[in-house]
């Protein structure tokens, strides 16, 4: 039986003072759980049912990995999920990254980027495009969240992040800079090359007047409809295909 402490412990982690202060954060699902314990990621503690231990023999685990096994009753109790899967993960979040700028190939840069789910998303859109480095503004939902794990389907462990201040990381950054705007150049008539940084806007503003200076390539996708804006993830992927095909027929910049 799971002691009320540990319980807590874990239900603390859907807040983001108490991943910060204890420097851990929770995984659900199976598939993510699987990737996160192949992963270089620490895992803390594992709770899972019966019937998923016995699939997955503890000994695949790694030395240090807390093992508890739970009911789905108690399960229950530590997902912040309506409907809780049979394995949770408390994991320990890994060290900021520092040299994302010194990268290649396309970096994404989201500007207060606050909805978890968007953040998520386009972390998964990153991995689907072969794009390991995102950088978030210090107004960006959480890397960390629950929300923003769960919509990144596992991307999170592929796709390294970094949060910064944007404006200190644009102004050390010597790759040239996009940023997706609604006056841009057309996508349809703007090179974007394999190496530089492509600036998201937050989902209501765009991108903030204290970054726009540093854009240097206003981008836009092309409107044929009556809608008034894209979502913010939806304008990530329709950029990074973009990109991805303009890579692939090898246009030179």
């Amino acid at each position: 039986m799971l002691s009320k402490a540990k319980i807590k412990l874990v239900q603390s982690l859907v807040h983001k003072k108490h991943r910060d202060t204890l420097g851990l954060f929770t995984v659900e699902g199976n598939k993510s759980v699987i990737e996160l314990l192949r992963s270089k990621i620490r895992v803390n503690s594992l709770f899972a049912t019966h019937e998923w231990l016995i699939t997955h023999p503890v000994s695949t685990f790694a030395n240090d990995t807390e093992v508890h096994e739970v009911t789905p009753q108690e399960l229950k109790q530590l997902s912040s999920l309506t409907t809780p899967g049979q394995v949770l993960a408390v994991a320990v979040i890994p060290e900021n990254v520092s040299s994302i700028h010194k990268s290649n190939g396309l970096i994404l840069a989201l500007d207060g980027i606050q909805d978890p789910g968007n953040l998520g998303t386009i972390i998964r859109i990153a991995d689907w495009y072969g794009i390991t480095h995102v950088v978030c503004s210090s107004q960006c939902a959480d890397t960390y969240s629950p929300k923003t794990i769960q919509a990144s389907m596992g991307s999170f462990l592929r796709v390294t992040t970094l949060r910064c201040q944007l404006n200190e990381f644009l102004s050390d950054c010597n790759l040239p800079v996009y940023g997706a705007v609604l006056n841009g150049k057309s996508t349809y008539e703007i090179n974007i090359p394999q190496h530089c940084v492509l600036v998201i806007g937050n989902e209501g503003s765009g991108i903030s007047n204290d970054i726009l200076p540093f854009i240097k390539f206003p981008v836009s996708i092309p409107k044929r409809g009556e809608a008034e804006s894209l979502n913010a993830a939806v304008a990530t992927a329709v950029l990074c295909d973009s990109w991805a095909r303009q890579l692939s027929s090898s246009i030179k910049i």
